[in-house]
């Protein structure tokens, strides 16, 4: 089977199965309320996790080339591999959103040792931990899953609908990004995509509008205004301080 049929099935994989995971870690930790639909696009995947899920079983097949004669440190070199990509990616990632889109996906500002709020060491850890998790728990499943794939080719179909989907999605995703960058601009911000989320959510309760999870930025009122709304009352907060 080539490399770009198996990449593709592990980014649809990894977009999909990273976005439960987003969403469950998300309602675990912050406890909200409702739960809003996260990430960067409306469906439920998210890329950087398919991309990371596509580093994650490169670095994996590696562990058939040892590094060195102990298996033990073999395996924390990989590991703290896998962390350093991650990293990379993650950091990669929002610094293009925060430095070209002017839009902060995520915010880890508040935690010890960050990098401009993008990475920080803890997730840096968590990323470590993954990867064992990954490489102990799941790679054998995705091995297995492959071969499954590589005698049930007409199963491509369903990850070419994907792709199909999801780039529509982005494109669609992209077209919503360049108006928040617009703004942002204009008004010299950083737009905190999760929380315009909460907003135009908490926005449409109050008016009992209905609310939909997967177009979290639906609303009668025009973007512009829900942004406004934020800005003010962020400004109010830093007076207050």
């Amino acid at each position: 089977m080539s490399i770009f049929l198996t990449l593709a099935y592990l980014f649809f994989i990894g977009s999909t199965l990273g976005w439960v995971l987003e969403l469950l870690f998300r309602n675990l930790t912050h406890k909200p309320e409702k739960l809003v639909n996260p990430g960067f696009c409306t469906g439920p995947w998210l890329p950087i996790y398919g991309f990371g899920l596509c580093v994650l079983f490169l670095l994996a097949m590696l562990d058939r080339y040892p590094l060195t004669g102990n298996p033990f440190w073999n395996k924390v070199l990989l590991f703290l591999s896998m962390a350093v990509c991650m990293t990379l990616i993650e950091y990669l990632a929002g610094l293009f959103c925060l430095k070209f889109l002017k839009v902060r996906l995520w915010d880890y500002s508040d935690l010890w040792g960050n990098v401009q709020g993008i990475i920080c060491p803890a997730f840096s850890l968590a990323w470590a931990v993954l990867g064992a998790v990954y490489y102990f728990l799941i790679h054998p499943y995705i091995l297995d899953g492959l071969r499954w794939l590589s005698q049930n080719l007409a199963f491509s179909f369903f990850i070419g609908m994907f792709f199909g989907v999801f780039f529509v999605d982005v494109a669609h995703s992209a077209n919503l990004v360049v108006k928040l960058k617009a703004f942002a601009e204009d008004n010299d911000v950083i737009v905190r995509y999760e929380q315009l989320k909460t907003h135009i959510r908490a926005a449409r309760e109050k008016s009992h509008a209905k609310y939909h999870f997967f177009r979290p930025f639906r609303s009668e009122r025009p973007l512009a205004e829900h942004l406004k709304e934020m800005q003010e009352t962020f400004e109010q907060r830093i007076r207050r301080k």
